[in-house]
């Protein structure tokens, strides 16, 4: 078995990889680099020739490990495509925001080459999603290679793979959380006769501190939400539309349940609003805290979002005393958290809260690491605007922590360990700890680009 990966780069961005055993090939997610635009944004499939895959798998429906599947399928369209079903219900509604993105993109920024692909193309491509359960062992077409499921802890359908033939057998964490989010359990993950692992390393570059817990990041947030309300300002939390919306919905019935928030609503919109129907869909049938609650039913705090009229995306009202969770969690130019700041960020008694990662190329990592007062612009077409606000980061990733992820590597102690989906910084850290706890007795990979892996 041989692994190549197909990243343009070795960071955070267009997560593909490719597994090769003889003539049979497995491709293994096909993201967009969140970063990039254009056919900079997609994975480097040279080393794969069209047609030539027996089987693609898909991890979860996060941008960067879906975006670029149309364009996988395209150049294979025949090969089935494996996933959890919320993963492929969820993953088809991203993929149709990312065509409406696309389109809006060709016009405001002149990328000729947008949309990648077409609403009748994730139509037709639907025919070739095969769902699979988790924990249940299943074989690829024409191969003798059998893979598996198991739930990662990260979003709504992510997965590990297992991936097993002539003897040896790979897991691949894909994005991981081995702690339990508010919605999302914590990853239930094999440990035993693995050989090769290839791990996340997000978060390979940030120490928690000694005496983190997430039940005091919640009592933190909770205490700005009553700052801001006593000083009759309002919150705004930028989340993602897939897994951060839904866990902050979550979140602040929860925190209001324990009287640690006021009475206040909660507006959520757009994408973040059709992720959600599918989180209340699944709610009985996934691997879940709260189940069987309704977010959008149960959810006493929140504004019912107002269906949108016409092709303009209306503009979310400012009022005192109110809860924003609004997308994008990096504040994306164009996104509907960054058009919102703009008119919201001047306002000394407004506080912005920070969930997740922000990407230091984003308008979400400039505010979050502004001086007070300073003026700052979060889109080329916007005025320059002073951070009056409060601005404050908590740590509620829906990653795993660098700590827990070398703990299971640690655990499983596999012949090799291939470090993708991280910054060098981060790797290094992972590098440096692997040395001290597994020496000489697992070898410790960061693979290049397009580099062969002998794995076994």
């Amino acid at each position: 078995m041989r692994f190549r990966n197909l990243t343009r780069r070795l960071d955070i961005g267009a997560n593909s990889y490719l597994f090769e055993s003889g003539k049979h090939r497995v491709l293994v997610d096909a993201g967009m680099d969140p970063k990039e635009t254009g056919l900079k944004a997609l994975p480097d499939m040279g080393p794969l020739p069209h047609r030539a895959a027996n089987a693609i798998l898909v991890s979860h429906a996060h941008h960067d490990h879906i975006g670029a599947l149309p364009v996988a399928q395209r150049a294979h369209p025949d090969t089935d495509v494996f996933m959890t079903e919320p993963t492929g219900e969820v993953g088809t509604a991203m993929l149709h925001n990312s065509v409406n993105v696309m389109t809006s993109q060709r016009e405001e920024k002149a990328i000729t080459e947008y949309p990648l692909f077409t609403h009748r193309e994730l139509d037709e491509n639907r025919a070739r999603y095969v769902y699979r359960d988790l924990d249940r062992p299943f074989e690829l077409p024409d191969t003798d290679i059998t893979a598996s499921f198991h739930d990662a802890g990260h979003i709504i359908g992510s997965a590990g793979i297992t991936i097993r033939q002539n003897g040896g057998t790979l897991f691949y964490t894909g994005d991981v959380n081995f702690e339990p989010q508010t919605i999302a359990r914590a990853a239930d993950f094999p440990v035993d006769g693995i050989d090769v692992l290839v791990i996340e390393t997000t978060r390979g570059n940030y120490q928690r501190p000694a005496d983190y817990s997430r039940k005091a990041e919640k009592e933190r947030l909770a205490a700005l939400i009553r700052e801001t309300h006593e000083a009759n300002g309002s919150v705004l939390i930028p989340v993602f539309a897939l897994g951060k919306t839904q866990e902050v919905m979550l979140m602040m019935h929860e925190l209001h349940e324990e009287g640690l928030i006021p009475e206040m609503p909660l507006h959520i919109g757009g994408l973040g609003t059709k992720i959600t129907v599918l989180y209340d869909h699944y709610t009985d049938r996934t691997r879940r805290n709260y189940a069987g609650f309704r977010l959008l039913e149960d959810v006493e705090m929140l504004v019912p979002p107002r269906r949108k009229k016409g092709p303009a995306r209306r503009h979310i009202e400012y009022e005192p005393r109110a809860i924003y969770a609004l997308s994008s969690g990096m504040m994306t130019e164009g996104t509907t958290s960054n058009q919102f700041a703009a008119r919201f960020i001047d306002n000394a008694r407004n506080a912005v809260a920070f969930v997740g990662y922000t990407d230091v190329e984003t308008p979400g990592y400039r505010l979050r690491n502004a001086r007070p007062g300073e003026k700052i612009r979060l889109a080329p077409d916007q005025h320059e605007v002073p951070v009056n606000a409060r601005v404050a980061s908590f740590d509620l990733s829906a990653h795993a922590s660098r700590e827990a992820i070398a703990e299971y590597v640690e655990k499983v102690r596999p012949k090799k360990v291939l470090m993708v989906h991280g910054e060098p910084p981060a790797q290094d850290w992972f590098a440096a700890r692997f040395a001290e706890t597994l020496g000489r007795e697992t070898e410790v990979i960061r693979p290049e680009p397009h580099m062969a892996i002998d794995l076994w």
